[in-house]
C-alpha cells in the first residue's frame, strides 16, 4: 500500500493528473486556483468531521438503540470500514485526482454502456449527501446553543423555528467567510485544527479528572439497551451505529478540493487517511471517557437541554459556567466545520455543473473572475441549505434524519466506485488500469471487499426510522428526500441529461 509504479503492460486508460479543460462557457475558464496546501486539505478534512465534536450530539441515537454496546463496537467497526473505504477510495483519487471525485471515478471505471447515466446518478446522490452532511454541523451547533440556554433556564421551551433562526445565521456566516474571506480559509482552518486538539486534551482532561464516580468495564463494554421501540435487538442495535457511521464520514472532502492543491495524487489518500487517524483516535478516547464518565443512564438521557453530553458536563463538574464553557468549544467546532462542509459540498456543485449535470449549468459552472473560486456554486448550495431548515420546524428528529441522508448520499456514493473497482480487479477480468503513485497492490481485494460489505451493510438501515412506533413527526425522511432527488434527476436525465452529459468534463493527462 503506498506509492507505487504502473505494472507493467498496464496501457489501458490514461490517467491521472487531471487539469480543468481550458473550455468555456460564455468564456469562463474552469481552472480553479491552487490556493491549498497540503497542511490546510488535513486541516479542512479534520475539521469537517469532527468526529469527537460530533459524537456529542448523536450518541442520544446509540444510547436509545442499543446502549453503551452500540456506541463501542459500532465505533469499531464503523473505524474499519471507514479505513477500508478511504484506502479505496485514495487509490482512485490518486489516479483520477478531480472535484467530482466518486462520479467521476464511476464514470471511468464502469461499462460503457451504462457509465454515462450511473455517473449522473453518483453525480447526484454523493452531491446532495454531502449537502445533507454540510446542513448537519450547522444544525448541531444551533440546538446546541438552544441547549445551553436551556441549561440555565430550565422553563425555556426549546422552540424549533428559534433553532432555525440560529442555523440560518451559522450557515451566512459561513458562507461570507467562503466567498468574500477566501483568503482567510488556509489560516482559519490551520486554527481550527489547533481548536479541536486542544479542546479535546482539555475536555478529556475534565472528564477524566472531575468525574465522582466511574462506570464499570462491564457497564460500558457490556450494557446493552433498547428504548427505540424496536422489538429486534439486531435492528435497533444497527439503527444506534448510525451516530458512528455519521462521525466518521466526509473524509472524501479532500477529494472534492483536489483541484485546488499540487500534486493531488499524493496529497489527497494521505489527507483522507490521516483524518480518519486523527478523529478515529480521538473520537474513540472521548466515547470512552463519556460512557465511563456519564453517571446515571437515565438522567442522562432525560436531559431537559436535550443533549446528554451538557448533563454529563454538568453533573461531572456541578457546574452550569463549567458545563457551558465545555459546550461552547463544541458549539465553536461545530461552527467552524460548517466552513469546510461548505467548501466541499460547493465544490460538488461546481463539479456537476461543469460537467452539464444540473440545471443552471451555464451560471454556477462560472468561477468568480478576481478570486477563481466557485462563488455562485457556494451560494446556490448555501440556499439548499436555508430551505432545509424548514424541515426541523416540521419534525422533531430532524437531526436524525438530516445524518441519515448524510449518510446515505455518501456512503452509497462511496459504495458504487468502490465495488467497481474491485470488479475490476477479478481474476475473469482483464482490464488494465493505470495506477496512481498510490496503490494498494496486493491489498487492494481484501479492503476493497471490507469496504463494499461495510458499505452495503449500513446503506440497508439508513433508511429506517429510529423509533417505533412511527409516525408523521418522527419518520425518517431521508429515504423520501433522496428518493425524490432521483426522481427529479431521471427526469432531466430524459429531458436534457442523456444529450448533454458525456461524462467528466475534464482531460486526462497520463505520469508518464
Amino acid at each position: 500500500m503506498g506509492q507505487g509504479k504502473k505494472a507493467p503492460g498496464q496501457a489501458a486508460d490514461p490517467s491521472v493528473e487531471i487539469e480543468a479543460r481550458k473550455s468555456h462557457y460564455e468564456g469562463a475558464s474552469f481552472e480553479l486556483k491552487k490556493g491549498f496546501s497540503r497542511l490546510t486539505i488535513l486541516s479542512m478534512t479534520v475539521i469537517l468531521m469532527a468526529t469527537w465534536e460530533a459524537l456529542s450530539s448523536t450518541m442520544v441515537s446509540g444510547l436509545v438503540s442499543g446502549g453503551p454496546v452500540s456506541l463501542v463496537y459500532g465505533f469499531l467497526l464503523a473505524i474499519i470500514g471507514a479505513l477500508a473505504t478511504a484506502a479505496s477510495l485514495g487509490e482512485l483519487a490518486s489516479m483520477y485526482p478531480t472535484a467530482g471525485g466518486q462520479y467521476h471515478f464511476t464514470a471511468k471505471l464502469a461499462p460503457k454502456r451504462i457509465k454515462n447515466a450511473l455517473s449522473w446518478s453518483i453525480g447526484w446522490i454523493g452531491t446532495f449527501g454531502w449537502i445533507a452532511f454540510a446542513a448537519s454541523a450547522p444544525f448541531l451547533s444551533a440546538t446546541m446553543i438552544q441547549g445551553v440556554v436551556a441549561l440555565y433556564h430550565e422553563s425555556y421551551g426549546m422552540e424549533r423555528w428559534q433553532g432555525t433562526l440560529i442555523y440560518w445565521a451559522l450557515i451566512g456566516m459561513g458562507t461570507a467567510i467562503n466567498i468574500w474571506g477566501s483568503r482567510l480559509v488556509s489560516i482559519v482552518e490551520t486554527v481550527s485544527l489547533v481548536i479541536h486538539i486542544c479542546a479535546f486534551i482539555a475536555i478529556f482532561a475534565v472528564l477524566w479528572a472531575c468525574t465522582p464516580a466511574m462506570h464499570s468495564a462491564g457497564f460500558v463494554f457490556g450494557t446493552f439497551l433498547n428504548s427505540s421501540g424496536w422489538s429486534s435487538s439486531g435492528v435497533a442495535w444497527s439503527i444506534g451505529m448510525l451516530s458512528s457511521c455519521y462521525v466518521l464520514a466526509g473524509y472524501d472532502g479532500a477529494i472534492h478540493l483536489a483541484e485546488e492543491m499540487n500534486n493531488p495524487a499524493v496529497a489527497v489518500p494521505y489527507c483522507m487517511l490521516g483524518s480518519l487517524a486523527i478523529n478515529g483516535t480521538m473520537g474513540f478516547a472521548f466515547l470512552l471517557a463519556l460512557l465511563f464518565c456519564m453517571g446515571d443512564l437515565e438522567t442522562t438521557l432525560n436531559s431537559p437541554t436535550g443533549f446528554p453530553v451538557i448533563e454529563i458536563f454538568r453533573s461531572i463538574t456541578d457546574s452550569r459556567a463549567a458545563s457551558a464553557v465545555m459546550t461552547t468549544f463544541l458549539i465553536l467546532t461545530a461552527w467552524l466545520a460548517t466552513i469546510a462542509l461548505l467548501a466541499s459540498a460547493g465544490r460538488m456543485v461546481w463539479s456537476l455543473a461543469r460537467d452539464k449535470a444540473i440545471p443552471g449549468y451555464k451560471y454556477l459552472a462560472k468561477l468568480d473572475a478576481k478570486t477563481q473560486l466557485p462563488t455562485r456554486s457556494i451560494l446556490a448550495t448555501s440556499t439548499v441549505l436555508v430551505i432545509m431548515g424548514f424541515v426541523n420546524i416540521g419534525s422533531t428528529t430532524a437531526f436524525n434524519a438530516i445524518i441519515s441522508l448524510a449518510v446515505l448520499g455518501l456512503h452509497v456514493s462511496y459504495l458504487v466506485p468502490v465495488a467497481l473497482m474491485l470488479w475490476h480487479r477479478l481474476p475473469s477480468r482483464r482490464t488494465s488500469l493505470v495506477y496512481g503513485p498510490w496503490q494498494l497492490g496486493r491489498l487492494g481485494v481484501p479492503i476493497n471487499i471490507i469496504s463494499v460489505v461495510y458499505l452495503s451493510y449500513t446503506t440497508i438501515f439508513m433508511v429506517f426510522p429510529p423509533y417505533q412506533p412511527v409516525t408523521a413527526k418522527n419518520m425518517n425522511y431521508s429515504s423520501l428526500i433522496l428518493g425524490a432527488v432521483l426522481i427529479f434527476s431521471v427526469v432531466y436525465w430524459a429531458w436534457k441529461g442523456r444529450r448533454e452529459y458525456t461524462g467528466p468534463n475534464i482531460e486526462m493527462h497520463s505520469w508518464q
